[in-house]
């Protein structure tokens, strides 16, 4: 996007605090300190960077305040959501947008270096899609879009490689402490990595339940 835009991002957690620094980095005011009605009056743009279940009550007390502004960009990094989720805030004119970066966020520095190897989830308005695409590019991440109808499948094969991966290593861990085997990580790490890299330049594969049974 060739504007800058004041940018006011609602979520002070690993997420926010990395989207404000890869915005900012990217040529954006980024606006602190500031009450959510605060955000809402002076940015072009708000990101909701909070946990799903806080997403929706959120947008329904800010609804009931009358708070949203016609013209205003308003985003959410919800997994779970689609844009749709802020149609109280499109029928008060503002524009909708929904980025979900596909990664994991530890809060450290190391954050702004993943953006860039990772591939964040938008979907828009038509009109708008191509804003949600241009922000993620200035971030240095890879935008895909996601269809509304596609969200909840898009969602569910992203908590699966999340939650499933980290449940594996941790029993896989836990099994080598058990025996003695320290430090478990640093053995499990280069077999994890290379066993990911196949899995993942092979493809899908189907599976037959039967030859599970025969391992």
């Amino acid at each position: 996007m060739s504007a800058r835009l004041n940018i006011g991002v609602v979520g002070d957690g690993p997420v926010g605090k990395a989207f404000s620094q890869a915005l900012g980095a990217a040529g954006h005011e980024i606006i602190h300190r500031k009450s959510i009605p605060d955000l809402l009056e002076f940015a072009d743009l708000v990101v909701f960077a909070i946990p799903d279940d806080q997403l929706e009550l959120t947008i329904s007390g800010i609804t009931e305040g009358k708070l949203w502004k016609a013209g205003q960009l308003v985003a959410h990094t919800s997994g779970k959501h689609g844009y749709s989720i802020l149609n109280p805030a499109a029928q008060a004119g503002a524009i909708p947008l929904a980025i979900h970066p596909a990664m994991k966020f530890t809060g450290t520095t190391s954050d702004l270096a993943r953006i860039r190897e990772s591939y964040f989830a938008v979907s828009a308005p038509a009109v708008a899609l191509p804003i949600a695409q241009a922000l993620v590019i200035e971030m240095g991440a890879e935008p895909i879009t996601i269809a509304e109808e596609n969200r909840a499948q898009y969602f569910e094969a992203i908590s699966v490689a999340s939650s499933f991966s980290s449940m594996i290593v941790n029993q896989s861990i836990g099994l080598l402490e058990e025996i003695g085997i320290e430090p478990a990580a640093s053995v499990l790490a280069p077999l994890i990595r290379s066993s990911v890299e196949v899995a993942l330049s092979q493809g899908h594969q189907p599976i037959d339940p039967t030859e599970l049974l025969d391992k």
